[in-house]
């Protein structure tokens, strides 16, 4: 059973009726949404809002442009979905050339129903769920161990360490929210999520030092 948070998305779009369509077609598909006009506001609301994906015009009428912004954030926050808004497909291209191959692109001429939106959200977010990054080799004898990311083992040694999610956050410099969203996917990950009279993260913590021994 996967565990359950509102999904956050940043709507970027300088046309202000369509700002607004897209985040009311978001809410009622329960999402959670903040907007911005530009990349600079768009910039300010990132750190404060934290959100899974980044939904953005391409052409935002100024510079950074959404390619541009996408970028920038995806450095920030690799683990981030991107969905374009586009009506030219040589916008689009632009952006690919620019090394945002993971982003998603959907057409404005598509937005008079929810489902092509929809569909390239959970697209992107699928797509950037299960980053790849390093995966810890020789999974025999770690069980499930094995197919964590590198990171997702180091944060998995922090909780059985005992840490809370807050000093996980100022250990590795993140938000406590996204520690929270690191350590919900990661016990999705190991299974040990299913059972309601067991604690996900005291299973997790048993699995690692089952394999590994005290964490240090």
């Amino acid at each position: 059973m996967a565990s359950d948070w509102t999904r956050r998305v940043l709507v970027v779009e300088d046309q202000a009726a369509l700002r607004l369509l897209v985040c009311e077609l978001l809410q009622r598909h329960g999402f959670e949404t903040a907007a911005a006009a530009d990349a600079a506001s768009a910039t300010q609301l990132f750190a404060e809002f934290d959100p899974d994906a980044l939904l953005t015009d391409i052409d935002l009428g100024s510079r950074p442009s959404g390619a541009e912004l996408a970028a920038m954030l995806s450095e920030l926050a690799p683990h981030l979905a991107i969905v374009f808004l586009s009506s030219y497909p040589r916008a689009a291209a632009g952006a690919t050339a620019m090394g945002i191959a993971h982003a998603v692109f959907v057409s404005k001429q598509d937005l008079d129903s929810a489902d092509a939106l929809i569909s390239a959200l959970e697209q992107a977010l699928s797509t950037r769920r299960a980053p790849a990054a390093t995966v810890l080799p020789a999974p025999d004898a770690r069980d499930g161990l094995g197919a964590l990311t590198r990171h997702q083992l180091e944060i998995l040694a922090m909780v059985a360490r005992g840490w809370s999610n807050e000093r996980i956050a100022e250990e590795t410099a993140s938000s406590v929210r996204a520690v929270e969203r690191s350590i919900s996917r990661l016990f999705d990950r190991l299974d040990v999520t299913g059972d309601p009279t067991v604690s996900p993260r005291v299973a997790a913590a048993a699995m690692y030092l089952a394999a590994f021994g005290p964490a240090r």
